[in-house]
């Protein structure tokens, strides 16, 4: 008899959960509550006709090394751009710092900090592959590559703590690394926040950099769906499950799944779950918010520094004082004037996300969690403070206040899009403290969100760890059989 497996989202995480089923052989069907698919890596005509803005995430530097898109084939399915410029830190005066993938001359452009810059990133670029090892699954193992493993964690100790105000000596150093540590959402300086943007930043200086896929995010989704329709399964969309309780997903005594890339207190709403489970689940802490705004361009957007219009993905912010500022702000419950923007512009290399001669830009900020503020007026101020003139090229707009993105997707609790706080105490408990995160104490009930490690971000790994998992126990079980990335994909 086949095996069925039930997939609740389909965001990245959701559909990697689904391939590998599916090509382990069970009957796979996905349920989304949208009428699209693809969760966090959706494109759409948010403004205009002709101009395609990425609905969530626009920037991928961990998809192409993730190890599960390694082995999918993420990087020959779709058409990926690498930018000469990860990423850009405009400041005031006309100045901006540069993250190159070439990293000799993003040092050389530090000037009296190169040094300080190749120390930093040089080893942990030249072993990223080691360094995705350590960070990609959970921290509960022995490190396979220690070395990597005791620098990574030696630089994230001390740029997480006031210890590493004295890394750098120059303002654009300090902003260029500031801009990056702040993709974690919380305060700074933190553990946390130096962990992910080490990692992150480390990917800067990469034969692939911070690339995205030519057309948009839904390109990646698209891509896995078409793998999941080759091996049978299929996607039901407009399906909004908002209760367990009764929800016939087969039999688990059978060896039928359930597979979760949704808010882990979607199992608070089982009559079974033990309470000291959902107890722990309660506690899980989500972090702050996040504001969108997408913009419909006449040109491009005039930076005052050149070099800033050859970077996708641009932090804006101004100086390391000035982010942290901002940051610790969100982080008490409030805002600064000047908020940490960071903002992405895919048509300064991709031509066919709007019609010729016109470009898109997307923007976020951060912001209390549940907040009702309309980012758009911060956003346009913040881009005039480094490219002046741009507020006359803008053709249309559309926000996404914290609350709207809570509504519009329930697994951002109060607007948090990376599936919980992103801090040191939430690296081992995600979301509770165990050897298999991903396993429920309801039989054949399983975790496929970034609310389990390795946590946010477009690497399918969370999907593809709760596939493991619950084929291993099945495996045990007597009903299934154990499977690998290379059992499944070849490789």
């Amino acid at each position: 008899m086949t095996r069925r497996a039930t997939v609740v989202g389909s965001g990245p995480n959701g559909l990697a959960a689904a391939v590998a089923l599916a090509r382990a052989g069970y009957d796979v069907r996905v349920l989304e509550a949208s009428s699209t698919v693809g969760g966090g890596t959706r494109t759409a005509a948010l403004t205009l006709p002709g101009f395609h803005h990425d609905v969530g995430s626009a920037v991928h530097p961990a998809a192409l090394s993730s190890p599960f898109f390694r082995a999918f084939g993420l990087g020959e399915r779709i058409e990926w751009i690498h930018p000469r410029a990860s990423y850009a830190q405009p400041l005031d005066g006309g100045r901006a710092a540069i993250a190159w993938r070439d990293l000799e001359r993003t040092a050389v452009g530090l000037g009296r900090d190169a040094r300080a810059w190749r120390g930093v990133m040089r080893p942990l670029s030249r072993h990223l592959g080691a360094l995705v090892d350590f960070t990609g699954s959970q921290l509960l193992r022995v490190p396979r590559h220690p070395v990597t493993a005791v620098r990574f964690g030696l630089r994230a100790l001390q740029l997480g703590s006031p210890l590493g105000r004295g890394t750098f000596a120059t303002e654009e150093a300090n902003a260029l690394l500031t801009g990056v540590l702040a993709h974690a959402n919380t305060r700074l300086p933190s553990l946390g926040a130096a962990a992910s943007g080490l990692f992150l930043a480390a990917h800067a200086h990469t034969a692939d950099g911070w690339a995205f896929p030519r057309g948009g995010a839904q390109a990646i989704a698209d891509a896995l769906v078409a793998d999941l329709y080759a091996h049978g399964g299929t996607v039901e969309t407009r399906h909004h499950l908002t209760d367990l309780a009764g929800f016939d997903w087969g039999d688990p005594d059978a060896g039928d799944l359930l597979l979760l890339d949704t808010t882990p207190r979607l199992l608070l709403t089982h009559p079974d779950l033990p309470r000291r489970y959902g107890d722990a689940i309660r506690r899980y802490q989500y972090g702050a918010a996040a504001a969108k705004v997408d913009f419909a361009l006449d040109a491009p957007v005039p930076w005052a520094h050149p070099d800033v219009a050859l970077a996708p993905t641009v932090h804006l912010g101004g100086t390391r004082d000035e982010i942290e500022a901002s940051e610790n702000a969100v982080a008490r419950g409030g805002m600064t004037e000047r908020p940490y923007v960071l903002a992405v512009q895919p048509t300064v290399l991709d031509g066919s996300r709007a019609p010729a001669g016109r470009h898109v830009l997307w923007a976020y900020i951060h912001v209390p969690s549940g907040s009702t503020l309309d980012p758009t007026e911060l956003v346009v101020r913040q881009v005039e403070r480094f490219a002046p003139g741009f507020r006359r090229h803008i053709l249309a707009s559309q926000a996404m206040t914290a609350a709207q993105r809570s509504a519009f997707n329930p697994s951002d609790i109060g607007g948090d899009i990376l599936g919980g706080a992103f801090t040191f105490a939430q690296a081992f408990r995600r979301p509770v403290v165990s050897t298999t995160p991903w396993r429920t104490p309801l039989r054949g009930v399983y975790l496929a969100s970034a609310s389990t490690p390795p946590g946010p971000g477009v690497t399918g790994m969370p999907g593809w760890y709760a596939a493991r998992q619950a084929m291993h126990d099945a495996a045990r079980r007597g009903l299934g059989e154990r499977h690998e990335l290379e059992d499944l994909f070849g490789t």
